[in-house]
Order: structure tokens, then sequence, then C-alpha cells
């Protein structure tokens, strides 16, 4: 069964640093196109960040400078590492993978930004 396990949310103080983890059961990882997206409360899920198969990331103007997407395709798994939090990358953030033949995506991980 193909799974997106996401790990490593919490409470982080302002200015604080968290880093997310997603682990892909999924055969030919190297293939995917790999994003974190995040829905706060009474809010629309949004973009965080994507990386390409290739390795080309993007970034939402809200996040950029302060977190790094990275993926390591020889553990099948695709990082966030968030520095300089705020109150407001309070959210639950999913990983999302993209081929052509497929949409998946992980059940989410709850980050609380909260002095």
């Amino acid at each position: 069964q193909v799974q997106l396990m996401e790990s490593g949310g919490g409470l982080a103080q302002p200015g604080g640093s968290l880093r997310l983890s997603c682990a892909a059961s999924v055969g030919g990882f190297s293939l995917y196109d790999m994003g974190w997206y995040r829905q706060a409360p009474g809010k629309q899920r949004e973009l965080v960040a994507t990386i390409r198969n290739g390795g080309r990331t993007n970034y939402a103007d809200s996040v950029k400078g302060r977190f790094t997407i990275s993926r390591d395709n020889a553990k099948n798994t695709v990082y966030l590492q968030m520095n300089s939090l705020k109150p407001e990358d309070t959210a639950v953030y999913y990983c999302n993978a993209q081929s052509v033949v497929r949409d998946l995506w992980g059940q989410g991980t709850q980050v609380t930004v909260s002095s």
C-alpha cells in the first residue's frame, strides 16, 4: 500500500525551528515531484514548498528565506527545515507526491508556533 508518513511536527516557540520528514513507501520515488502544503484552521490548504524530481525548488513567498525543502532519494524521504518560525506558520502540514499518474497525500502533522 502506497503511503506518505509525515513526522517531526510539534510545538515550537516563535523564532524556533522544526524539521519535518515525509517517508514515502512508493516505487520510483526519485521520479516523483514532492511538496509540502499546509492548512490552518478556517483556511484553505496552501502550497509551502515543492521540489521537483530533478531537484528544482519552489517556495511560497511567506516562507522564502526561512524554510528549506530537500530530498534524499536513497531514503525515499523529503524534508522541510523550518527556521525563524512565526505564529502564522501554525497549521497542519501535509506531504504530497506527484507523478504523471499519481497524486498522493499524507495524513498531516500538526505544527504549532506559540510562546
